[in-house]
């Protein structure tokens, strides 16, 4: 039976890379949030959005949903997803057999966001990185704290140490291991 597993946390966490090395250590499929976003994917205004709820529903990914629903009829082992939210968007939740939560401090993921922004192609990449500063200390770190508590209430396992991506993969694969034979296990009731 497969198995859907979301890889989740902030922007900036290593859930694309983490991904990328799971899909790879199990020859399993995986799917990217990115890929799968447009302009009608996050509200028109964030800030707005969080001081109204942060209400996750609002955060459209059709063309995932449907990607995963065409992976799960092929039945194989695993899906991988790059899923931020975890279980907390009604629209994916459903599929969803576990959450791997990467906990990863929001120093070290600020500054891998620096640092993507910074290599991007951009014509002023200072500009951008100053763009995107200013909206995280507006309103973007008070989503990312309040979405990955969200995330991490609902999780099946948290990675909290940043650690290299060789060492979450080997954990997270050793977990899922170990869920298998779990869920294998048959059942004995006592009477």
């Amino acid at each position: 039976m497969t198995k859907v597993i979301a890889i989740s946390g902030a922007s900036g966490a290593g859930k694309t890379t983490v991904l990328q090395a799971l899909s790879d250590y199990f020859s399993c499929p995986s799917l990217y949030f990115d890929d799968h976003t447009d302009s009608s994917t996050y509200p028109a205004n964030m800030k707005v959005w969080f001081e109204n709820g942060a209400d996750l529903s609002e955060i459209n990914t059709p063309t995932l949903v449907s990607s995963l629903t065409e992976l799960i009829a092929q039945r194989p082992r695993y899906i991988f997803v790059e899923e931020p939210f975890g279980r907390e968007r009604q629209a994916v939740a459903w599929m969803i057999d576990y959450v791997v939560l990467l906990d990863t401090p929001l120093e070290f993921c600020l500054c891998r966001i620096i640092k993507r922004n910074a290599d991007k192609n951009s014509s002023d990449p200072v500009h951008s990185v100053q763009r995107y500063l200013a909206h995280y200390e507006d309103h973007l770190r008070d989503i990312y704290v309040s979405t990955v508590a969200r995330v991490r209430s609902n999780s099946d396992l948290i990675i909290k140490d940043p650690q290299p991506v060789s060492a979450s993969v080997v954990e997270i694969a050793n977990w899922l291991k170990s869920r298998e034979s779990v869920d294998q296990s048959p059942v004995v009731s006592v009477l």
